[in-house]
């Protein structure tokens, strides 16, 4: 059942049983399985690939939400699997929950309400996203791990399964258990994106100055910025560490 304002591509491929509301768009080449459910506003791009039994566009799960005009805006090239919820934005978070694209969503993951996830994410089954988490391009989440909300989640990270994760996590760094503490630098998902041994070595530097050395964050960060001309990507770190609302993990 499709309402007649939304606005689906004519290369959109529909499943039996879905129901597409009023105000979603959807882009080219994207394919939806049986019956999803979205809801609008909602913006979609192309060629993403949407398995069956999918809530997307929904109202938040926020007692504050109370009916006003919210969106939700999901790029291109991602994969959706089974049981997902992806909410719409609240006022308060600035309206409109985000997901990026390239991104491998696995089965029974929730993108709570004005989350803003970026490109190359990997979340595996169960990962779950409270409100207003901000997750970093190339992240990876191991199954059933948990983010408190206004949590930002830093570029090539990795969390182990079932981590609960209650403070920043910085970029490279990988996080496990409950609550969620550094356990090393994520040396193998660097590898495998192409990071140099020179960069890898200067970013395991960067984790024992932050996490090895016994100095405390403003310290860790202005020894950071005295090295950062070594190696590029120690800006990120030293952005993140900068932007933190909630403190990192440590």
């Amino acid at each position: 059942m499709v309402h007649a304002n939304a606005r689906l591509a004519p290369s959109v491929r529909v499943g039996p049983g879905c129901v597409i509301g009023a105000d979603v768009a959807v882009g080219e080449n994207t394919w939806i399985g049986a019956y999803c459910i979205i809801n609008g506003p909602t913006r979609i791009g192309e060629d993403n690939r949407i398995y069956q039994f999918n809530s997307i566009g929904d109202i938040p799960q926020d007692k504050k939400y109370h009916g006003e005009i919210s969106y939700l805006e999901i790029g291109d090239r991602n994969v959706i699997r089974e049981y997902c919820t992806l909410n719409r934005g609240t006022e308060l978070g600035g309206g409109t929950t985000r997901v990026g694209s390239d991104n491998w969503i696995m089965a029974y993951v929730h993108i709570a309400h004005d989350c803003g996830v970026g490109n190359h994410v990997v979340m595996a089954n169960g990962t779950t996203l409270a409100g207003h988490v901000t997750v970093d391009d190339y992240a990876t989440f191991g199954a059933f791990t948990t983010v408190h909300q206004f949590c930002r989640i830093g570029c090539y990270s990795f969390s182990a399964m079932g981590s609960v994760v209650l403070k920043d996590v910085p970029p490279f760094v990988i996080v496990a258990g409950n609550s969620a503490k550094p356990r090393g630098l994520n040396t193998e998902g660097l590898r495998r994106q192409g990071f140099t041994p020179e960069a890898i070595r200067a970013l395991r530097n960067a984790y024992k100055t932050l996490y090895k050395k016994g100095l405390s964050l403003e310290q860790a960060t202005e020894q950071l910025r005295a090295l950062a001309g070594e190696c590029e990507h120690l800006a990120a770190i030293i952005e993140f560490l900068d932007r933190s609302r909630r403190g990192i993990v440590r």
